[in-house]
This record gives structure tokens, sequence and C-alpha cells, in this order.
């Protein structure tokens, strides 16, 4: 990961905390097949969620297409098979942080 996409996750991550109030459990979840940015769950929702900065004029969250999705729900299905703990819902969010400090969150852009 670049300098940049740390310094996105990092602040992606204080807000999820601290506004949000969910509990992060992982960032940067690796496998074969994908990637999921960070994993928090609230209450009994485990959350997947992507991470997407730049520009203001270019919308970051528009890089989330059919193909990154499909690659989150299958690394997120690994996930959830190799949990222990069952939870009532899962889904799949974004957070987008623009260049002049702007966040916009967008929930459920996916459910399995």
């Amino acid at each position: 990961m670049n300098d940049k996409g740390k310094k996105y996750e990092d602040i992606a991550c204080k807000y999820i905390k601290e506004k949000l109030r969910y509990k992060i459990l992982e960032r940067n979840f690796r496998i074969k097949f994908g990637e999921i940015d960070i994993i928090a769950e609230y209450k009994k929702c485990l959350i997947f969620i992507e991470v997407k900065g730049g520009k203001v004029f270019t919308l970051p969250r528009l890089r989330v297409n059919e193909a990154k999705i499909k690659k989150i729900e299958i690394t997120a299905n690994y996930y959830l098979r190799n949990q222990n703990k069952i939870y009532d819902k899962t889904r799949l969010d974004v957070i987008e942080i623009l260049d002049n400090g702007k966040i916009n969150y967008f929930k459920g852009i996916s459910r399995w």
C-alpha cells in the first residue's frame, strides 16, 4: 500500500470509530482472491468496508465497480467461514475520502 492509501485508511478508521462507533476487527485482510480494507462490527452486523480516496472531481467511489464488489464478496465469504462468531447481518460499505477533507459514507452497497 502506498502512503496516500494508508493515509486514507487511517482517516477512515478514525471516522468509523469516532463518528459511527463501529469496532474495527481487521485492516487489510488479504487472501489470494482479494483484499478488504477494513472489517468492523456494529451490534450484530459484520461490515466490510472499502476505502476510496482522491480528488473531488473524480469521485473515488466510482472505482468500486462490479468486479471489485465480486472480489470483496469472495474475500468476505472466506472471512466469514473462518469465524467462530455468528452475525445477524453482513454488508459491504464504501467510505470515500476526498482531498478537500469531505468524507462520504455509503452503507449497504451489497448484501449477501
